[in-house]
């Protein structure tokens, strides 16, 4: 399975800007910047999308492990915040951390917590990042 996204940059990293559009269309020609990444303008920057792939791929590792150990999930909540800090004369991801809620009735804590752990350190996202990555767990 290949999945594909594209970048298109014009003009400097500062003043310049660009769009990210991929194949499923999700995205298309969404527009990201200096601004988007480093400030609060409109629009999305690399950080933002490895943030929703994080807890999009957990919470779906999640759903998959509740499910092979017999368990139905009401709802499955995360956030997932990433940290861009300076690094040298860059920069560098140094943190995703996985805030989770969860509804799964029928769940004891310590089982919820032992799923939820396995399920960070199998998501694809979670294998690929070179950061240090925490999960917060709360079961209602």
């Amino acid at each position: 399975m290949i999945r594909k996204a594209k970048a298109a940059w014009r003009g400097t990293g500062r003043d310049g800007d660009g769009d990210i559009t991929t194949d499923s269309g999700v995205l298309a020609e969404t527009p990201y910047s200096f601004k988007t990444r480093f400030e609060n303008a409109k629009g999305t920057n690399p950080e933002e999308l490895i943030a929703a792939a994080h807890a999009g791929c957990f919470t779906m590792a999640l759903a998959f492990a509740l499910q092979a150990a017999g368990y139905t999930p009401t709802s499955l909540d995360t956030e997932a915040a990433v940290s861009l800090d300076p690094d040298g004369a860059g920069f560098k991801i140094s943190k995703s951390a996985l805030t989770l809620t969860a509804d799964v009735p029928g769940l004891d804590d310590a089982t919820f917590r032992e799923l939820a752990a396995g399920a960070e350190k199998t998501c694809p996202v979670s294998k690929v990042l070179n950061a240090e990555i925490t999960l917060d767990a709360r079961l209602v």
